[in-house]
């Protein structure tokens, strides 16, 4: 794809009615596509994960009409992009409460990571505040009978019209169909007959749960390369776990200090290299990426790299440091750049040079002015995901009034497509304070303050829609689709 191709709508799911409230259990708060792009998880605020798979029938369509006239051998070709459809969803976290310290878990997803496939098994993780756990979900073909009272005046034709039928534990051998549907009179010659339905059903069960790790909040889960390990982070630690075993993992990275009151960082992402499983990054709240590669030492307390932006050592305000705490952090394919999103910024990392980005997007550059009132609403602390494309160096972030922002590296447009996520034009405006009042964060608590936020409607002052915002969102690997959330629903658009 060239930068600069038309970005098209293609589908949207959970998209409710209008002037229907959207209930703060249903909004989306993690998404997630497997390797190969032919599933999709999704996961929201009341621990549900509903999975979406690829519809049949959607491949890669590559179309060539014979041109021998023209003499071109290369023809073009044509690449239609997937869609998805509903496939199953479960229950994956429980709200829980930790009596020894006095603090409610909740159920929320933060975090899904897929893992590879086997036997025809799809597995992935899950993760909320405290418990990480390993799902598997297969598909079995099911055979149910139905025992059909068949009117004598009604032809062999129209029986499967018959006016009564109910679920049967019987079954009785007849001709194999495939998929299909098929019935057989019964050998006593009543007019009663069975009606046998194949289908395919999803069943889904946990096979690991990992728990009693984590003291705060999770908000990184990470598949290494080796297929066997995986990292989960919190504020201020690292651990590494062995997919087959629960109940023990390896503390790599702690940045506790001994009295809290000295915290001055919290740990922000994590995630392993692409291909190198030896090697992992992590960002911190105040805006440096650290590479850590774990033979060096058991405890990888000493960096093989920072990378900072020495730019940004200038005139320091009350929120330059709110501001610069990175949200999310992505390795690109390549293994060499590093994808990270700030609150104002996008920036391009490559990892062969520590000094500066490569290249730095500005997000919503406008409402820089109006830094103290988005503290003073809460809206500062908002945390936006990036994603990346699996093959060129185009890359995606959100904004405010479900703004949708997608870049490339080279083409000399700083500024990007912009593309506005549409909803019902009357749909009433999310709101995500009126369950739960906000959390104190580490990351927070790191910066020496905390205060309760006040009600975004005070918005006379602030050109963008603070309450509609585009903060999870998810690249597909192979094509050009982007899957982004808005409150309860999930768009996606292609090129």
């Amino acid at each position: 794809m060239t930068f600069g191709s038309e970005w098209k709508f293609s589908q949207v799911f959970g998209e409710q009615n209008p002037h229907e409230d959207v209930q703060d259990c249903d909004i989306i708060s993690a998404i997630e596509f497997d390797k190969n792009g032919d599933n999709l998880a999704v996961g929201d605020q009341a621990g549900r994960v509903m999975i979406f798979e690829r519809q049949a029938g959607k491949e890669d369509l590559f179309e060539c009409s014979s041109r021998r006239d023209s003499g071109q051998f290369n023809l073009p070709q044509k690449q239609q992009h997937p869609e998805f459809e509903y496939k199953t969803e479960f229950q994956s976290h429980e709200p829980e409460f930790d009596y020894l310290k006095s603090v409610e878990i909740e159920e929320k997803i933060n975090k899904i990571k897929w893992c590879t496939k086997l036997d025809r098994s799809l597995f992935l993780l899950t993760a909320n505040d405290r418990t990480i756990k390993l799902w598997k979900i297969k598909e079995q073909k099911v055979k149910k009978v139905k025992q059909m009272d068949i009117n004598s005046s009604v032809t062999s034709e129209n029986s499967l019209l018959a006016d009564r039928s109910y679920m049967s534990g019987q079954s009785e051998s007849s001709h194999v169909n495939g998929y299909s549907l098929e019935w057989t009179n019964k050998m006593n010659g009543t007019s009663s007959s069975y009606l046998a339905d194949i289908t395919n059903v999803d069943y889904t069960r946990s096979r690991k749960v990992y728990a009693n790790a984590h003291d705060f909040n999770i908000n990184s889960i990470s598949n290494n390369s080796d297929g066997e390990t995986f990292l989960s982070g919190d504020d201020l630690r690292i651990n590494v776990w062995n997919l087959e075993v629960r109940d023990q993992c390896f503390n790599i990275i702690d940045m506790k200090p001994k009295d809290m009151e000295d915290l001055t960082e919290v740990i922000t992402s994590a995630e392993f290299h692409p291909f190198h499983c030896n090697l992992l990054a992590y960002s911190s709240s105040r805006g440096f990426i650290r590479l850590v590669d774990m033979r060096m030492s058991a405890l990888c307390d000493h960096n093989v790299k920072i990378l900072q932006d020495g730019r940004s050592h200038g005139s320091k305000t009350f929120f330059s440091e709110i501001i610069a705490s990175i949200s999310d952090m992505k390795y690109a394919m390549d293994g060499r750049h590093i994808l990270s999103r700030d609150y104002m910024t996008l920036k391009l990392w490559d990892t062969h040079m520590q000094s500066s980005p490569v290249a730095t997007y500005k997000i919503h550059e406008h409402l820089r002015p109006k830094l103290p009132k988005l503290y003073t609403n809460d809206a500062i602390f908002d945390k936006f995901d990036c994603c990346l494309n699996g093959n060129e160096l185009q890359f995606a972030t959100g904004s405010y009034s479900n703004h949708l922002r997608v870049f490339s590296f080279g083409t000399g447009n700083e500024n990007g497509i912009t593309l506005e996520v549409k909803k019902e034009s009357n749909r009433k405006p999310t709101s995500q304070t009126t369950s739960r009042p906000r959390r104190s964060s580490l990351s927070n608590l790191a910066r020496g303050f905390y205060r309760q936020g006040q009600d975004l409607n005070s918005e006379n002052e602030i050109s963008c829609n603070l309450k509609s915002k585009l903060l999870h969102m998810a690249w597909h690997p192979v094509h050009n689709l982007i899957a982004c959330s808005s409150g309860s629903s999930l768009f996606m658009y292609h090129a």
